[in-house]
């Protein structure tokens, strides 16, 4: 039992070095300033239009398969949904994050709950032990409130659940239905990127974002989200 569990430490270690390596990898190719540039957006935003225009379902499958490699390896969703919603636009590319997300989620925490529960558990039982009997009582309700309120840093929050046990399928149903609403705003903020950029060449300044409605209706959707997560946090997860 004890090499069991010393082989499967060992793995999990092993999984989060390649991930570390390859963010060093990844960020010393490329910095931030390139990835998020101006003219990077506007000059591949063309290529990306008329290569998903060209075949929409094969574009969608890659993107979808990109997706779920994306959280395997790099473990956070943030540029993901802004980038589905750029592309595909809010209602497609919503759809499009929202089951790669999960089915990407859900793999990295049945990875997480055979490799990794131990080493969690050493670093994060104490802290959310006073969860353990909600969860227990309300597996499911819980779990969904847990997604739908975030503050958790993504990777953190696929791995986390491993405490208190949570069901496959439950994990996915919740992941799939709590994040729904997060993901909708965020590709809906990438799908209105897409439509200021079609309609201006220069690089925009904060007020022109701000005066469009594809910007600040999301925006605005954000906002009440984040107040909601902190009230249903202060209540349910106290």
């Amino acid at each position: 039992m004890e090499k069991e569990k010393k082989i499967k430490i060992f793995l999990g270690s092993s999984y989060l070095l390649i991930v570390l390596v390859f963010l060093w990898f990844f960020f010393s190719y490329f910095s931030f300033d390139e990835i998020t540039s101006y003219e990077l957006i506007k000059s591949n935003r063309d290529n990306l239009n008329e290569l998903k225009e060209n075949n929409i379902i094969l574009t969608s499958i890659l993107f979808f398969v990109g997706t779920i490699i994306w959280v395997l390896l790099l473990g956070f969703a943030s540029p993901i949904f802004l980038i589905g919603g750029f592309v595909f636009g809010k209602w497609l590319g919503t759809f499009l994050v929202v089951f790669g997300l999960t089915v990407g989620a859900t793999l990295l925490y049945i990875f997480s709950n055979f490799f990794l529960k131990e080493l969690i558990k050493e670093k994060f039982s104490l802290r959310y032990q006073n969860l353990n009997n909600k969860f227990k009582q309300h597996e499911f309700l819980f779990f969904l409130l847990y997604r739908f309120v975030g503050g958790i840093p993504f990777f953190i929050s696929n791995i986390l659940p491993t405490l208190f046990n949570i069901r496959v399928k439950f994990f996915f149903v919740g992941s799939l239905l709590g994040m729904a609403p997060q993901l909708f705003i965020g590709a809906s903020l990438g799908s209105g990127l897409n439509k200021f950029l079609e309609n201006n060449n220069e690089p925009p300044n904060f007020l022109d974002l701000l005066y469009t409605p594809d910007i600040y209706l999301p925006i605005i959707g954000l906002i009440i989200l984040v107040l909601c997560g902190i009230i249903l946090r202060k209540y349910f997860f106290k």
